[in-house]
C-alpha cells in the first residue's frame, strides 16, 4: 500500500504559482517565470499565450510591442528580441514561460504574460484570463546575494569562534599537564629530602 501511495502521489501534477526573477546579468539566458495552474476539472482546456514587452518610459502605450505568442502553434513577432526567444513552458501548458537569450541593458523593462483560456466543458464553453507582470532590469555584472553575504560573514564568525575556544582548551589543558609535572615534581623532591633512616623507620614491621 505504501508503494502504492508513493506511486500515486509521483503521477499527481503539482503546479504551484511562483513569481519570476526580476534581475538578469548581461549576457546571460533569463527565463521568464510565467504560470497559472488549472484545477482538476480544468484539465480539458485551449490556452492562448500572448507575450508583450514595454520599456520603462512612461505610460506611453507606443512603446509596448507583441512579442510572441503561442496559439496551437509557437509565433515569434519581429522585435528587438528576434531569434533570442525561446520556449520555456510545460506540455500542460500551465507554465508557459519563455527564455530571452543572451540578454542586454536594453532588454529591461516590463513583460507581460497573458493567458486566456477555453474550457471544453459539455454544456457551455467559459473563457477565463489572467495576466502576469515582470518588472525585468538587466545589469552588468553579477550582485552579492544579501543572503551569501550573511552566509559568509556567519560562516566567517564561526571560524573566529571555533579558533579561540581551541586555543583556550590548548592553554587549559597546558596548564593542567603543567601543575601534575609540578605536584609529582614536589613530592619527588619531598620524598627525596627525607633522610634515609627516616625512611627506614617508614617501613611497617612485619609481625611474625
Amino acid at each position: 500500500q505504501a508503494a502504492l501511495c508513493g506511486l500515486v502521489v509521483g503521477l499527481v501534477a503539482i503546479c504551484v504559482e511562483v513569481p519570476s526573477e526580476t534581475e538578469a546579468v548581461q549576457g546571460t539566458h533569463m527565463k521568464l517565470l510565467c504560470i497559472s495552474c488549472m484545477k482538476r476539472e480544468e484539465v480539458s482546456a485551449s490556452t492562448v499565450v500572448e507575450w508583450f514587452y514595454k520599456t520603462e518610459r512612461g505610460k506611453d502605450e507606443l512603446v509596448c510591442i507583441f512579442i510572441y505568442e503561442y496559439r496551437k502553434v509557437y509565433h515569434e513577432f519581429p522585435s528587438r528580441f528576434s531569434g533570442r526567444l525561446q520556449w520555456n513552458g510545460s506540455k500542460d501548458m500551465q507554465d508557459v514561460s519563455i527564455t530571452v537569450l543572451n540578454v542586454t541593458l536594453n532588454d529591461s523593462g516590463i513583460y507581460t504574460c497573458n493567458i486566456t483560456r477555453e474550457f471544453d466543458f459539455e454544456i457551455h464553453r467559459p473563457l477565463f484570463t489572467s495576466s502576469r507582470l515582470i518588472h525585468l532590469t538587466v545589469v552588468e555584472e553579477a550582485g552579492e546575494d544579501f543572503t551569501s553575504v550573511i552566509s559568509e560573514i556567519m560562516m566567517y564568525i564561526l571560524l573566529v569562534f571555533l579558533t579561540l575556544w581551541l586555543l583556550i582548551e590548548m592553554v587549559y589543558c597546558y596548564r593542567k599537564v603543567s601543575k601534575a609535572e609540578e605536584t609529582v615534581q614536589e613530592n619527588a623532591t619531598d620524598y627525596l629530602a627525607v633522610p634515609s633512616e627516616n625512611k627506614d623507620n617508614c617501613a611497617v614491621p612485619v609481625e611474625e
